[in-house]
This record gives C-alpha cells, structure tokens and sequence, in this order.
C-alpha cells in the first residue's frame, strides 16, 4: 500500500490526554492504512481524502458507505476527496485506492452525526481552556522564580561592589 498512518493510544498518555501519537508509519505491506483524519471538519459538513501520491490522476478512487448491517454500498464520488455533510446518525465511509485494477489502499472514516458535534464541542472548548489555565500558571511561576533569581543575584553583587 502506500501512505501513512497514525498509531495511537488511548490510555497511559501523558496528563489529561485521552489519545495520544505513538508513532506514525508508512502504509507500505498491508493494503489497510486504518482509520484517517478528515482535511477539515465542521459542524455541517468534513472532507476526506483518499490515499495517493502524486500525481493523483494516475489513481482510481472508489467511495463506500459502510453499514454493519448491510453490503458497502459503492458511492458515485470518484475523486481523490470527497465532501460529505453531516446527518442524524454517525456514518463510516471507506476510500479505495486503485492502480490497474489492484487496491493499493484502504483508508476509512467515520463522520459523526450533527447532535454528537454538538455534545463534543463544549468538552473541546473546556480542554482548551483547562489548558491555558494550567500554560498561564507556568508562566507566573517562571516569571516570578526569574525574578527572585536575578534580585538574588544582582543585590549580593552591588553588595559586594560598594563593600570592596
């Protein structure tokens, strides 16, 4: 296969993290490169991209739409990103590869449905925040352990100076 691919973990991060980057890995023997990240997200709609390198003409590109109960159904999209909007229940999609006729990589998304946006987003905003409080404290402390440091070293020197 060709591409990349994130190998995460998802529990033993440091600090509140609930994921976290191992390592990231060329897709080179197995044909499945796993689950991807949208190019852009937003609470209406995600864009997804299919694995390729260029020139991305020389690939064909075949969009399903995945359902645990049903056959993948094959999606008229054949283009190396595909846009699709949000709906009332999570979607997965899986993009495949294709050069002469064999699937050089598998690349699958799940796009989640407006209300779970909804639910998720305020969580995002109060990490955000729990972060800038925890970057802000740091901060004062370094600022006011510099301080101490050079009081405590520029008055022994004047000290030492106007006593020489």
């Amino acid at each position: 296969g060709i591409g990349i691919r994130e190998v995460l973990l998802t529990s033993g991060c440091p600090g509140t993290e609930t994921k976290c980057i191992v390592r990231v890995e060329e897709c080179q023997a197995a044909v499945d490169c796993g689950w991807g990240i949208p190019i852009s997200e937003g609470l209406a709609c995600v864009k997804m991209p299919c694995i390729y390198i260029p020139p991305e003409n020389r690939f064909k590109y075949v969009w399903k739409m995945l359902s645990p109960t049903k056959t993948a159904h094959i999606l008229p999209n054949d283009s190396a990103i595909m846009e699709v909007c949000r709906d009332t229940h999570s979607v997965t999609f899986q993009c495949e590869t294709q050069e002469n006729g064999n699937i050089v990589a598998s690349i699958k998304y799940t796009v989640h449905a407006k209300t779970e946006m909804q639910t998720e987003k305020p969580k995002r905003i109060e990490t955000k925040q729990s972060r800038r409080k925890t970057t802000d404290t740091v901060l004062v402390f370094c600022l006011l352990t510099g301080i101490i440091v050079t009081v405590g070293v520029i008055f022994p020197m004047i000290f030492m100076i106007l006593h020489w």
